[in-house]
């Protein structure tokens, strides 16, 4: 007889009578309050250890405790590790529901000092986790492929050099946040981002190039991204046609003081830009461009994505306890200032 299966029955019963003890206005206040996402606990499955983290051997045996974490040891390298060896969550010194309050803070798109008052942690903290957070969400997005009406269109972003500047001189005069570009129209003072979304909710966007749009900037971003039998829906700039014949794809361009041809049209990837903006300009009031790859990744999981929010949060954690991203602190703020 399987013992915890009937200790688990048992429970039931006795919730169950219970439950018809209560007046039918308290049953209906539990069932809402039970069934509200918020209440909802997420159950995340311990990430399953398969190979040494050091040399990939599948040849290691348990080797202890420490910490109430259990140890392993690799026969092949001789060397020691963790489940959250080589994750976002190795040698942290918060414990997991930290990391849970703060990914329901991204989720949430609370700003870093909300951030970092609700998880009773430094700012300094609050903004390296997302970004090795984002690092690791990369990898995620790396694996997207967007098919049947896929929408494609660039947007631009002059450059921000945001940030403390102690191991950077800026190549320009400082100015305040906001100031347009010195050059009028597109010019190198701005990223190109080529954009592709489809109409299931995902999404890929990346910084390409300086400037106006090019052939090798789209084939950067979008080749190999879109399914093949796809409609490939742009506006009448050159450089998607070409990459179109590149793809092999159906292609239907809307000619320049258009907005359609037939049923079809580029507004969903138009909100998609305006989305972005409101992200970036209005909630984190501008972000440095050597950043901005992590925030379009940001994007296009909160904002775009099509899920609840509380799926997302469940999501997003068993995601960063099972990656692995090796990012360190002192790493995040020495990536290159423009990176393309």
């Amino acid at each position: 007889m399987d013992f915890s299966m009937s200790g688990v029955t048992k429970e039931l019963d006795i919730l169950k009578q219970l439950f018809e003890k209560l007046s039918d206005t308290d049953k209906q206040a539990f069932l809402t309050s039970a069934s509200s996402k918020e209440q909802v606990k997420k159950v995340i499955e311990q990430k399953k250890v398969t190979n040494c983290p050091h040399c990939q051997s599948t040849h290691f045996v348990k080797n202890g405790t420490k910490c109430n974490n259990q140890r392993y040891l690799c026969r092949d390298c001789k060397k020691s590790f963790v489940e959250q060896t080589g994750t976002i969550l190795y040698n942290t010194q918060k414990d997991i529901e930290v990391w849970e309050k703060y990914i329901h803070c991204m989720i949430e798109k609370y700003p870093l000092r909300k951030c970092a008052e609700i998880c009773e942690i430094n700012l300094a903290t609050a903004f390296t986790w997302r970004h090795k957070i984002l690092d690791a969400l990369q990898n995620m997005m790396n694996e997207v492929e967007l098919d049947g009406i896929v929408q494609a269109d660039e947007t631009y972003s002059t450059i921000s050099y945001k940030g403390h500047h102690k191991d950077f001189q800026l190549p320009r005069p400082a100015h305040k946040r906001g100031t347009r570009a010195g050059k009028r129209g597109i010019s190198k003072e701005q990223v190109c981002v080529p954009c592709g979304i489809d109409l299931d909710g995902k999404s890929v966007a990346k910084i390409s190039n300086l400037g106006k749009q090019s052939l090798k900037g789209l084939q950067k971003v979008l080749n190999g991204k879109v399914a093949k039998d796809s409609v490939f829906v742009t506006d009448s700039l050159r450089p998607y046609q070409k990459l179109s014949l590149d793809m092999n794809l159906s292609h239907i361009r809307i000619p320049r003081g258009k907005r359609a041809v037939g049923t079809f049209n580029i507004q969903t990837v138009n909100s998609y830009h305006s989305r972005l903006k409101n992200l970036i300009v209005h909630r984190f009031k501008g972000v440095a461009t050597k950043y901005l790859n992590n925030y379009l990744v940001y994007h296009n999981f909160v904002n775009f994505a099509k899920d609840t929010l509380a799926n997302k949060e469940a999501v997003l954690l068993d995601f960063i306890r099972k990656t692995m991203c090796t990012i360190k602190s002192a790493d995040v703020a020495k990536r290159p200032a423009i990176p393309v």
